[in-house]
């Protein structure tokens, strides 16, 4: 049973650590318990704000003695809430440090950096490698989820690109992971989730981009959402890899560049960029950009940091996400979804669709556990409200999209796209074999289950594989 530590063990945990420590009386306790998803409210009994892997190692021994549930926040975009906990919440936002080897083309980046930190740091250096497409999420995070981002089709998922890791495991060691270290934890890492350790510092490999690129969005009134998405759908399906884009079923913002005929109107939109020369990219969007026309056209050339940042999702709403693979993208599908669409209410919600395919599908089947590369399109239902009383009807709403894509839907799953669904969606975020190889090495780092992340492999998996085994 948790022990209510005492105020001495408080104050002497507090004198150990170099970034502090923080209770329900202080300021900084609110800002840590703020997360992306406001339908989320926990109350931790301490925050840890750790500015080095001594911090994090003293905070967890301090967790084991008092036998406290432990959360790791970073960026505090985990929809389902595993950033806060009841107990001790490491924030882990005191080591953001981003520091780029230009030679190497790898950037170390601290457990705590969001993807704006590596964007502007990497950029600096003419390299970029494959973030969120929100500047605000934790790097951590989103790359042991699996990463997806504008820059997979050409250089991968974010956790291919993970070359080696420091990790500070349950029972308080810093190790570090690598292709010659401990590489089952790093192949874990790739996409496994955060159920292994605090990762205090990750590298990741860079690329050559271009330090001006051609990047932005095209706007549709909803009337001509279908055509649209075939059209991108078409586009999509034999572009160059340097191509990234998404197609999104939106609320029109009220801004001045909008036209004021869509302001607060169903809309779609077309965004993304094209990682190579901005001239090559003006050929290869051209069709995108005359079909219509659009009824706005934002597309310019831009830096790959300031893209990065221009379409991040507002934080402070409830969240309810989910997602299907689909192998391709048929007529039927698409007349499915924005059926479904028509019924999105104006605000924040959108239907977001990724297009894979490239360096996404190349990847060696070895080298991480994520299923589902094979997919053409992913369609992602990012469902956000203000209103607690609207949360039958929204959860009800991203059901409903997944019934309608279920004759299209290959399966798998990409975790990263999703809340908590249960067992069964964890289980097909995963290749054959995956599953059970996680549950061994979650035996291995963390067999009480201290790390818990959004691709839970927790005590019921545990108990079934001890049960396989005996």
């Amino acid at each position: 049973m948790p022990a209510t530590p005492s105020a001495t063990a408080i104050d002497e945990l507090h004198f150990r650590l170099r970034g502090g420590l923080y209770g329900p009386d202080d300021p900084e306790y609110a800002d840590a318990c703020t997360l992306f998803n406001s339908a989320v409210d926990r109350r931790p009994l301490l925050v840890a704000r750790c500015a080095a892997p001594d911090d994090v190692i003293a905070a967890l021994a301090f967790a084991r003695e008092h036998h406290l549930p432990v959360a790791v926040r970073g960026g505090g975009h985990s929809v389902t809430g595993r950033s806060l906990c009841d107990g001790l919440v490491l924030d882990m936002r005191g080591m953001r440090d981003v520091e780029v080897d230009p030679d190497a083309r790898i950037a170390r980046i601290g457990g705590g950096a969001t993807w704006a930190d590596v964007d502007r740091a990497t950029g600096a250096h003419g390299l970029a490698t494959t973030g969120g497409r929100v500047s605000t999420t934790g790097v951590a995070g989103l790359t042991m989820g699996g990463g997806s981002g504008w820059l997979e089709r050409k250089h991968g998922l974010a956790c291919d690109n993970l070359v080696a890791a420091d990790v500070v495991t349950a029972d308080g060691d810093l190790v570090r992971v690598s292709e010659t270290e401990n590489p089952d934890l790093l192949w874990a890492l790739r996409g496994g989730g955060a159920n292994f350790g605090v990762v205090t510092s990750l590298e990741l490999r860079l690329h050559p981009l271009e330090r001006e690129i051609l990047a932005g969005l095209v706007l549709h009134p909803a009337e001509r959402a279908q055509d649209a998405l075939r059209l991108f759908r078409d586009l999509m399906l034999d572009a160059p890899e340097e191509l990234g884009l998404a197609f999104a079923y939106i609320t029109a913002p009220e801004e001045p560049d909008v036209p004021a005929e869509l302001h607060n109107k169903p809309a779609v939109m077309i965004a993304g960029m094209y990682a190579g020369p901005v001239a090559e990219g003006e050929r290869v969007l051209r069709p995108l950009r005359e079909f219509g026309p659009p009824a706005a056209d934002f597309f310019e050339p831009t830096t790959y940091a300031e893209f990065q940042c221009s379409i991040d999702d507002p934080p402070g709403y409830r969240n309810y996400w989910t997602a299907e693979n689909l192998d391709s993208l048929p007529d039927e599908a698409i007349e499915a979804i924005d059926r479904r669409a028509a019924e999105l209410p104006a605000g924040p919600s959108q239907i977001f669709i990724v297009p894979w395919g490239g360096a996404v599908a190349r990847a060696d089947a070895e080298s991480s556990p994520l299923a589902g590369r094979e997919a053409r399109f992913v369609v992602h239902p990012l469902l956000l409200w203000e209103n607690a009383t609207d949360d039958e009807r929204m959860v009800a709403l991203g059901r409903a999209f997944r019934e309608d894509l279920a004759p299209y839907a290959s399966g798998a799953a990409y975790l990263n796209f999703l809340g908590d669904e249960g067992a069964a969606r964890v289980r097909a975020g995963f290749t054959e074999g995956s599953f059970e190889r996680l549950t061994r090495v979650k035996a291995t780092w963390d067999p009480r289950n201290v790390f818990e992340g959004n691709q839970a492999l927790g005590p019921a998996a545990l108990r079934s594989r001890e049960a396989t085994l005996s």
